[in-house]
């Protein structure tokens, strides 16, 4: 027990100290359900984000390997390297109960076939299907990431939150209560010394009386 001072001035300060103490638990507790809640939905959108990829990836791979089988994988290298070029993301923020996330902001990837770079007459229909479809498969994998960025800082604050109400309700409340426990101990027995005194003093001056 750390020393502490056994007045009433001090039991009523600690007894403050508990009560904001257990406030600022419950509301971290409400802000980590709120949280836990975010998680849920967004880790939901992630796996259902995640399967719709996955199922691109295949469709986009399909579609690459029947074009280089049939066009060659010389025409669809220079298609490729001719449709190359920037893409630029925009990434802000935003807050969810205090917790800053990422946002990014972008157009669709996917552009017209008169925009690719290319020369349309000398591509085919299955070249253009390929550059569609990896358009399509890399605005999913940008939709994706800002997801998993957004799971992976919410995960990190109710991390932090759980410890917050653990040290708490493990360290801050109980070592509190002790105190609390403690003073009220002191001041009783303090009460009682007192009133035992009283007793004494009352007795003697009753005999001191009896005697005149």
């Amino acid at each position: 027990m750390e020393q502490v001072r056994a007045t009433r001035a001090e039991l009523l300060a600690k007894k403050s100290q508990i009560a904001l103490a257990r406030q600022g638990r419950d509301l971290l507790k409400e802000k980590r359900n709120a949280l836990m809640r975010e998680l849920m939905r967004t880790a939901e959108q992630v796996m259902r984000s995640s399967d719709e990829l996955e199922q691109s990836v295949g469709e986009a791979t399909m579609t690459l390997a029947v074009a280089e089988a049939l066009d060659g994988p010389e025409a669809v290298r220079s298609a490729a390297f001719a449709a190359g070029g920037q893409l630029t993301l925009e990434v802000s923020g935003a807050n969810i109960m205090g917790v800053p996330v990422p946002v990014i902001e972008q157009k669709s990837v996917a552009r017209n076939p008169l925009t690719r770079g290319y020369s349309l007459p000398t591509v085919s229909g299955r070249i253009d299907a390929v550059a569609e479809a990896f358009e399509i498969l890399l605005d999913q994998i940008i939709e994706v990431a800002e997801s998993e960025m957004r799971l992976r800082r919410l995960a990190e604050e109710i991390g932090r939150t759980t410890r917050r109400v653990n040290a708490l309700d493990n360290v801050l409340i109980p070592r509190l209560d002790a105190q609390r426990n403690y003073i009220q101990m002191v001041l009783e027995e303090r009460e009682r010394e007192d009133l035992f005194r009283l007793k004494r003093v009352k007795m003697k001056m009753e005999r001191s009386h009896h005697h005149q």
